[in-house]
């Protein structure tokens, strides 16, 4: 990786110049510090899981940390046009064989974390021609920002899912619908948010990843109407313009993020 460009993971992360960012890296000074929660990348996450055992247990297609995954593997911030900040946690970075599982954290300019939501990847996909790419885009006005959203029974089982899983997700059911999170319900399209993630895989920021990032928020009610639990399906197309400085690796695919809610009581970082 170029020195400028890990120099530009972590600067881009904190808003810091260049040659801020330039004479931390001389100082061998940390890029992970003053986050929401004093988290810093090695950092052990103790996450009650009762939220996420009760999720499951209302037929959410939520991936609950194993055991192992209890450290912060890499720290992120998404830079969008909204107020506050937004960072994610992750405690996997995703691979061939596992997906990503993170922590997202909302904050205000002040610092008060308002919203915490622990995620896991459902699945992943490339949209292969450019009329996918605008829809998941939301540049062609539907798609990404569409009123609602269905997961297909027939998609789920594509995934490898175990049978009795898949029983208890959908019961009788085809399909999951999800509604949008935002927009008024009247609107048939809602423009997709857009940002900007940079994320440091290392204290001192050397190693990373920068993508842009256009998403959207859809939920649906757990244990039907009055479950009282609400499960988030994230859809972000990431269009990742460098990785470990590597702008070879530029590529764009759709993520398919389930979340589920936490109380920041729940959440200890060491």
């Amino acid at each position: 990786m170029a020195w400028k460009d890990a120099y530009n993971y972590a600067g881009k992360l904190f808003n810091r110049t260049s040659s801020d960012a330039t004479e931390s890296h001389h100082a061998g000074q940390r890029e992970d510090a003053n986050l929401p929660l004093n988290a810093k990348i090695g950092s052990v996450i103790a996450l009650q899981k009762s939220p996420l055992i009760r999720a499951i247990s209302q037929g959410s297609l939520i991936a609950p940390p194993d055991e192992g995954e209890t450290l912060i593997r890499a720290i992120s911030r998404i830079q969008t046009a909204m107020s506050g900040n937004l960072y994610r946690y992750y405690l996997h970075v995703g691979d061939d064989a596992h997906a990503e599982k993170f922590l997202q954290l909302y904050a205000s300019d002040t610092g008060e974390i308002s919203e915490v939501m622990y995620c896991s990847r459902l699945t992943r996909l490339i949209p292969e021609t450019i009329e996918d790419q605008q829809a998941y885009l939301g540049e062609a006005g539907y798609g990404l920002g569409d009123s609602s959203y269905t997961l297909w029974r027939s998609q789920i089982e594509d995934l490898g899912m175990e049978e009795t899983d898949i029983a208890s997700i959908f019961a009788d059911a085809e399909s999951l619908l999800y509604q949008r999170d935002v927009g008024a319900a009247e609107l048939d399209f809602f423009s997709p948010f857009r940002g900007v993630e940079t994320r440091i895989d290392d204290a001192l920021g050397k190693q990373g990843l920068k993508q842009d990032i256009v998403f959207m928020p859809y939920s649906r009610q757990l244990g039907g109407e009055h479950g009282g639990q609400r499960e988030i399906l994230l859809i972000s197309t990431e269009i990742v313009e460098s990785e470990d400085g590597d702008r070879s690796k530029r590529g764009i695919y759709v993520d398919f993020v389930i979340a589920i809610p936490v109380e920041l009581e729940r959440l200890v970082v060491q």
